[in-house]
């Protein structure tokens, strides 16, 4: 056999075991691989993970785990594992799933209403890797309170309802970071002047705020409320807020889940530093999450001569507003038969 025709069938088998070869990689990297109904779904992987759980994670959601492992393995993925969020879509091929396991998606966290701090972690934590636990500790801790001139009662304060973007897998600490972050860019110049003519600080704003906020829900009413809690303020009366009530009641209790819709005389009595009806002033922090037209109210509150609200039966929702006592009162009977006529005994 002359040298040109070894030449020629070495090149050709090595066309047809590089076929070969091709064939197989195709087959194992560039098919589809998926098994799921959706058109696509997310894997969650754990801060710490390794590879064999990850292929765990991924077994009921892959046609082929060896295909998989194949690929993975080819690329480096099994030493090289990434937590977070990942998306894998459907009819994705083994190296479209590798190349998504490295690329984590964002995530729209957002919260609003909440009580108390302990209901905002554990809503967090439904959205995020971290745990209630690991998120309270890292609000709560004292350097970062008193960096941000907070203390347990006020921490609340810190949080400005929003949708914020995360990574799932982001700590605790750098999520508090990135709050406090926030924090600071709404307390702008111009909020900060209109809360310093009102003589008080952003914190005493939000507290009051949470108070407006959870007397009415009708957001154009919220700058007459805010008004006449300010006009109260000045005149060194009481605020006598229901909800500083309410609030006082579920925390004694520790019962933050429970519905009280009226306040009875015998309440207005409870032990608390929360009861605006012994105590003058402000109440030690906020006593639920205001929405930022709560907080813009207290900022923007309408100038009138108002001390009295209460309850409109006429125009459910909102409320009937009062300078002298004697109005008030008038106001008051009418919504107290109201009331009573409903049946609302709580």
């Amino acid at each position: 056999m002359n040298l040109k025709k070894l030449i020629s069938i070495i090149a050709v088998a090595g066309i047809v075991i590089a076929s070969i070869v091709g064939t197989y990689v195709y087959f194992k990297a560039f098919t589809a691989n998926t098994q799921f109904a959706q058109d696509e779904v997310f894997v969650f992987v754990p801060t710490g993970a390794n590879y064999a759980e990850v292929k765990e994670m991924l077994t009921p959601l892959v046609k082929d785990i060896e295909k998989f492992d194949f690929v993975a393995t080819s690329r480096n993925y099994d030493t090289n594992v990434k937590s977070g969020k990942f998306l894998l879509k459907k009819n994705m091929t083994s190296f479209d799933i590798v190349r998504s396991l490295r690329l984590n998606v964002p995530v729209k966290v957002a919260f609003n209403n909440q009580e108390t701090l302990g209901k905002l972690v554990q809503r967090l934590a439904t959205q995020l890797e971290p745990d209630s636990l690991k998120l309270e500790v890292a609000f709560t801790n004292t350097p970062f309170l008193e960096e941000n001139g907070l203390t347990e009662e006020t921490a609340l304060a810190l949080f400005i309802p929003n949708t914020y973007e995360f990574y799932w897998n982001t700590p605790a600490e750098k999520i508090a970071e990135k709050l406090a972050k926030e924090y600071r860019i709404f307390w702008n110049n111009e909020r900060l002047e209109k809360a310093k003519a009102k003589n008080l600080t952003p914190i005493q704003v939000y507290t009051l705020a949470s108070i407006v906020h959870k007397e009415t829900a009708k957001v154009d009413e919220r700058p007459t409320v805010a008004g006449v809690y300010l006009n109260r303020l000045q005149q060194d009366m009481p605020l006598q807020a229901d909800p500083t009530i309410i609030f006082a009641i579920k925390k004694r209790s520790g019962d933050f889940d429970q519905e009280i819709k009226r306040v009875f005389f015998n309440d207005l009595r409870i032990n608390s530093p929360y009861n605006t009806y012994v105590n003058k002033g402000l109440p030690p922090g906020p006593i639920a999450m205001p929405d930022v037209s709560a907080i813009d109210a207290v900022l923007n509150a309408e100038k009138h001569d108002y001390i009295y609200f209460c309850a409109n039966p006429d125009k459910p929702g909102y409320h009937a507003f009062a300078s002298s006592y004697e109005a008030h009162q008038v106001n008051a009977k009418k919504y107290a038969e109201w009331v009573t006529k409903l049946g609302i005994d709580r």
